[in-house]
């Protein structure tokens, strides 16, 4: 684990959740230091299920980072100050298939915990094991609204993970 971080407790984080995944946004990585993907994403939750603190990670089936998503155990979310905008954007809109995010953007990839790969700037690291996924149903959209979101039908996998470290940038 890089040493620019350290451990500390989800219970004493001063983040506001809302703001923290909808406005300033994160990105999921998954995969080991050999191989790996990230995308970003401003959808998802964090909260208490199972006795135990979870995300809630939402990722189509039409994204590289599904395939990691799919084949590991674990995976981070990672989240920076305002400096690391523009590199966020590239992340959610350029595929990892075609270049590579780390080189184009300037962010370090450092391992995080078994096999788990974040980023040097990252300022708050969730490592997440997955606990459950299900598919979006669109015939359980009971606003029909909804589905807007999905003009392509390409439906989100919902990875329900248990929040198993929680890393903060240390103080310099």
């Amino acid at each position: 684990m890089a040493s620019e971080f350290m451990r500390t407790d989800p219970y004493k984080l001063k983040d506001n959740v809302f703001k923290l995944i909808d406005q300033d946004w994160m990105l999921v990585t998954a995969g080991t230091p050999k191989r790996w993907n990230t995308m970003t994403a401003s959808w998802g939750g964090l909260g208490i299920l199972w006795n135990r603190p979870v995300s809630f990670v939402f990722v189509r089936p039409t994204r590289y980072t599904y395939e990691f998503m799919e084949k590991h155990e674990r995976f981070t979310l990672s989240f920076f100050t305002k400096t690391y905008r523009k590199a966020l954007v590239f992340c959610g809109s350029k595929s990892g298939r075609d270049c590579d995010k780390a080189k184009e953007t300037g962010l370090e990839p450092v391992a995080a915990f078994k096999d788990t790969v974040t980023f040097r700037q990252a300022r708050l690291v969730l490592v997440c094991r997955k606990l459950y996924t299900t598919d979006i149903d669109p015939k359980r959209f009971l606003d029909p609204k909804t589905d807007v979101h999905y003009p392509q039908r390409d439906y989100h996998r919902v990875y329900t993970s248990e929040i198993t470290r929680c890393l903060a940038k240390r103080a310099k």
